[in-house]
């Protein structure tokens, strides 16, 4: 991944943190890295864990960021929470998966954000 990218994708994280925090969500972690993975954000929603995958865009585009999230993916996002889960000890905590798209346009507008709440579920359980 270029510098470039990698800039990119920090300031989309941020620019998510920032939005949810807003709403009431507290972090637990930012880019928590495993040997499955890695989550961008893993934020708490009340008593819910919330593990948060941002796709960041230079420019709106036409489909939803979730559009954005392969199946393989997803289940490298899943595999890497429940190691996350499992390391923490709250594998009994209610959690769900949430995408947040920010893009970004280059212009002094400010980023449009969407944020998709319950994105996608394990379809083995947890």
């Amino acid at each position: 991944m270029s510098e470039a990218r990698r800039a990119l994708g920090q300031t989309g994280e941020r620019i998510a943190e920032k939005f949810l925090a807003r709403r009431g969500y507290k972090r637990l972690a930012r880019n928590f890295t495993t040997p499955t993975g890695e989550l961008d954000l893993i934020m708490r929603d009340g008593d819910t864990i919330v593990f948060v995958e941002v796709k960041t865009l230079t420019q709106p585009q036409l489909n939803e960021p979730i559009e954005q999230l392969r199946p393989a993916q997803q289940r490298r996002l899943i595999k890497t929470a429940n190691w996350w889960r499992q390391a923490k000890r709250c594998a009994d905590k209610p959690c769900r998966f949430d995408v947040i798209g920010v893009a970004i346009t280059g212009d002094d507008s400010e980023p449009e954000i969407t944020h998709i709440k319950d994105a996608f579920a394990p379809h083995n359980g947890w």
